[in-house]
């Protein structure tokens, strides 16, 4: 089992694409911190959550199509092809899926992280600041449901047609130029620039309301619900 996560975390993070990929989201989270971020949201601080939160949101869009990008590795026609081969490994389909979800979840938390360094060092840089307990939180609660949510719907598409990958790949971008009610309001990065001022304080501290926390749980719940489901035995019938 170790060898197989070892072989699809070689294959998922030791190519072109995804060393090109960080470098773009490299350069494109820089962009957003050293423009967008410094100036602060809703009249708060850069290293603030509301500010930090925001820059994720900005982010976002780019961060669900890499964790796509990286399922069409085993949902594309020529992965299909060397699932023959897989088929008759003495491993069981459901522990070789098992190892793939384990090698997806650990190229995407690399993604992640690649984004919350950037802001670290950036911080840094600018602000001599480090207080990065303070925005734990708004990092959960922006990232972990959305990519969730695209690792389980991104599997159960790609099952059906590899090809609609690429159009689920849109999603968070359509999102940011739709006037969504406020619960969703964290896929348009409304929550995060205009919460704020409806709080009456200057700089307050990180809250989510209940419909926002309920939406976030669902689409945390719904992607868990969908991985489970490409862990079922029936998956593999």
């Amino acid at each position: 089992m170790k060898i197989i996560v070892r072989y699809e975390c070689r294959r998922l993070m030791r190519n072109r694409f995804f060393f090109g990929f960080l470098l773009i989201l490299l350069l494109c989270g820089w962009q957003v911190l050293d423009e967008a971020t410094i100036l602060g949201v809703s009249r708060t601080a850069p290293f603030s959550p509301w500010s930090f939160g925001d820059y994720l949101c900005r982010m976002l869009p780019l961060l669900w199509a890499g964790v796509l990008f990286l399922l069409t590795f085993f949902t594309s026609a020529k992965a299909r092809s060397v699932s023959v081969l897989t088929a008759a490994c003495p491993v069981s389909p459901r522990r070789y899926g098992a190892a793939r979800l384990t090698a997806a979840l650990a190229a995407s938390s690399l993604l992640c992280l690649t984004v919350l360094a950037e802001a670290a060092l950036f911080y840094l840089i600018r602000f001599h600041w480090a207080e990065w307990e303070s925005l734990m939180a708004p990092a959960l609660a922006a990232l972990a449901p959305p990519l969730l949510f695209a690792l389980g719907s991104g599997w159960v598409l790609g099952k059906i047609r590899p090809w609609l990958l690429f159009v689920w790949m849109a999603v968070p971008l359509i999102c940011r130029l739709l006037p969504l009610p406020g619960a969703l309001g964290m896929w348009n990065g409304s929550f995060f620039s205009q919460y704020p001022l409806t709080l009456n304080l200057l700089d307050p501290d990180f809250q989510m309301p209940v419909p926002v926390l309920a939406a976030q749980g669902a689409l945390a719940a719904g992607g868990v619900g969908m991985l489970g489901l490409f862990l079922h035995p029936k998956y593999w019938n």
